[in-house]
This record gives structure tokens, C-alpha cells and sequence, in this order.
């Protein structure tokens, strides 16, 4: 057995899922919405599916889907990107398999910021790579110079770069980017960037792509997500955008992870990216109030709460709170106890873990955030 995934034991977020489910625990731990999406989107799939060809359709994604990337990177972010540029992917996670393979060499080291998504390291790993970690701490999780440096070494290949920052609901700031943009230019790196909740930002804020930095077009993977743009993400359709230099070698990655995507979803992915704006800022404020919602009654309950500022995320401050407990044991009795769900922020560490910060997410229905804030008005 390859040692990477022998290793591997199951996600904190299959572990909570199912510790939720056999105790009739509310689901405050994965991240999916409680709605089923946009109607038009799923007709256009329905549509494509009964009318349109269920063969394999080209390797790098249907034409359609993969010109509505650009074309909506176009108009929401200012990239100037040609559809060739572009590579559909059977999701984000696919998406970043795909450009990891096919850009990380045996010894080549990757600095990765933690907290992560889980599947960074092990995905590092079996391609042969030396992950360097940086160490990000609320309640600013932000990233420094001096930081960077330490990680760094001459075997650098890759900056792998969450933003906006799945579990800490953070955007990096302008500086940040112009950091990493100077950081990559001037030791001549990669950076995969992970984008995938470009859209689900809030508070007037707007995502800014690190592609756009001075010096970065021609070193930077984009990948995006049609799961989170539309809350579909039992579809995963994702992309990847990155100059023929990178996207040419990234492709022949993956023509031997998925070769393709269902046809049908990538037209209605491309249906989607057209719509107008009204839609994204719909979507936007209706997450908001969510994560308003709770916040709020969380607060009511004495808990400390983080900002959030994008994803469907927030966080308690377990310290803050005043509450002793570490954040496994805090998740382990506001499940048994409470019957919520939630999942404890130091899973996304390698090492050196953040042990005080637990991460609940918003994006549910009124009921099931009320239900789960009834729960948890009494305190460990």
C-alpha cells in the first residue's frame, strides 16, 4: 500500500457527518448548504441531459463552459484569459490533484498555510514533494514576510494559496497579495490558488485574484468552483485557468485522473457563469444573513465569534468564550450533549496546531440554525 494513504484515517468531516447522524445531532460541521439551488441552472442541466450528447466530451471540457470561464473571469475580475487557457475538472479537488501531479517533482518543497483543506498534504506528498508549512493564528490569520522566509528554502517549486481562507472565513488583504506576488516573483515560484469562494464573499467586500498581481499571469493556477458559485456541491465541475506554459502539462495530469466531466453539468455550469449580477448579489446577502442569524445567537449565548468575511463559515473563539476545553473535546460534547455538530479548526494542521477555535457552518436554514442555537444556549 502507497505509506501517503495507508496512513490517511477518515476526514473530521466524514467522522462529525456520521457522529451527527447517529446521534440525530443538527449538521453544523461540512459545508453544504441546506437548499438546492438555482432552478435555472438545474433545468439547463435537465435540458442538456435529455437533449444535448451523454458522450465523452473533449478532454479539456466542453468549448462553451470552458469560454464562459473567461469570459466571466472577464467581467467579474478583470483577467484577460483565453478559453484555451482554461481545464474543467471533476472539481476543485480534482482540479488541484491534476496541477500538483503534474507541477511538483520528487524533493521539490510547497509551502502550504495552515489551517488547509485537508487533501493539500497528502495530494503534496504522493507527488514526492517536502510540504513547509506557515503557521497562521487568529484572530488575523495573516501572513507576513518574515514568515514566508522561514519556510523558504532554495528547493522552493510552489506557494499553494487558499483565498478566499477555508476554515478561517478570511480575505487576504492587498498587501498580503503583494507579498506573495513579490515572494513567487523573486524567487521565481509557482502559485496554485485555490479561489474556489471568490463569490461567496460578503459585506461589500470583492475578491481579487493573485493572477492579477504584477509578474503573476504567467506563474499562477486559478481554480474555481462551480459547486460553490451555484451551491451545487454534489456536481463537482470545477476549472483551473493558467497560462499554456502550465495549462498544456496540467492537462496530461488530468486525462489520467478524470479525462472528463458529465457533459450535461458543464452546460449548465456555463449557463450559470452567464448570469447576471443581481444573482451573485442575491446569493451573497442571502448567506450573510445566515451567518448574521447566527452570529448573532451565538453572541446572545456568550460565545466569542470571529469575523467572517467570506465562505459559509464562522468561528467560535473557545478561549474567548471563556470555555476551558480544547476544540476536539469542546466538538466531541457539543455533539454528544448538545447533539450539534461542528468541526474542531486544529484538523487543518499538520503540526503546531491552533487547539481554541472551532469552526460551525452557516450556510442552513433558518430552522436548522435556530434549532442548533437552541441547543447550545447552555455552556460546558
Amino acid at each position: 500500500m502507497n505509506p501517503v494513504y495507508a496512513a490517511l484515517g477518515t476526514t473530521i468531516f466524514e467522522h462529525m457527518s456520521a457522529r451527527a447522524r447517529s446521534l440525530g445531532a443538527v449538521n453544523l460541521g461540512q459545508g453544504f448548504p441546506d437548499g438546492k439551488g438555482p432552478a435555472d441552472v438545474l433545468q439547463e442541466a435537465a435540458r442538456a441531459l435529455l437533449s444535448d450528447s451523454n458522450q465523452y466530451p473533449p478532454m479539456a471540457g466542453l468549448p462553451a463552459l470552458r469560454q464562459a470561464v473567461a469570459d466571466h473571469y472577464a467581467a467579474h475580475q478583470g483577467l484577460d484569459l483565453d478559453a484555451r487557457e482554461v481545464i474543467v475538472t471533476s472539481g476543485a479537488t480534482e482540479a488541484l490533484a491534476a496541477a500538483i501531479f503534474a507541477l511538483v517533482s520528487p524533493g521539490d518543497e510547497v509551502i502550504l498555510f495552515q489551517p488547509m483543506y485537508d487533501a493539500y498534504l497528502p495530494l503534496v506528498e504522493r507527488a514526492g514533494g517536502v510540504a513547509r508549512f506557515v503557521r497562521l493564528e487568529p484572530p488575523e490569520w495573516r501572513i507576513t514576510r518574515e514568515a514566508l522566509e522561514r519556510a523558504a528554502s532554495p528547493r522552493t517549486k510552489l506557494i499553494l494559496f487558499n483565498d478566499p481562507l477555508n476554515p478561517t472565513a478570511t480575505m487576504a488583504s492587498a498587501a498580503e497579495r503583494r507579498l506573495l506576488a513579490d515572494f513567487c516573483v523573486e524567487r521565481d515560484l509557482i502559485a496554485i490558488c485555490d479561489e474556489v469562494w471568490e463569490h461567496v464573499v460578503f459585506d461589500g467586500r470583492a475578491h481579487a485574484p493573485l493572477m492579477a498581481e504584477p509578474g503573476m499571469r504567467n506563474r499562477c493556477v486559478k481554480i474555481g468552483s462551480a459547486g460553490k458559485i451555484f451551491s451545487l456541491t454534489g456536481w463537482k465541475v470545477g476549472w483551473l485557468c493558467a497560462a499554456p506554459a502550465l495549462s498544456s502539462v496540467i492537462a496530461k495530469a488530468h486525462q489520467f485522473l478524470t479525462f472528463t466531466t458529465p457533459p450535461n453539468l458543464q452546460a449548465a455550469a456555463a449557463y450559470g457563469l452567464g448570469k447576471d449580477m443581481a444573482y451573485f448579489t442575491g446569493m451573497r446577502a442571502g448567506f450573510a444573513r445566515s451567518r448574521d442569524r447566527l452570529a448573532a445567537g451565538l453572541e446572545a449565548s456568550g460565545y466569542r465569534v470571529l469575523p467572517s468575511a467570506a465562505t459559509y463559515f464562522l468561528s467560535i473563539d473557545l478561549a474567548a468564550s471563556g470555555i476551558a476545553m480544547g476544540d476536539v473535546a469542546f466538538c466531541e460534547w457539543l455533539v454528544e450533549e448538545r447533539g450539534v455538530a461542528a468541526i474542531p479548526v486544529s484538523a487543518f494542521y499538520a503540526q503546531d496546531a491552533v487547539t481554541n477555535v472551532v469552526r460551525l457552518c452557516f450556510a442552513k436554514a433558518d430552522e436548522t440554525i435556530d434549532g442548533a442555537l437552541e441547543r447550545m444556549v447552555r455552556r460546558p
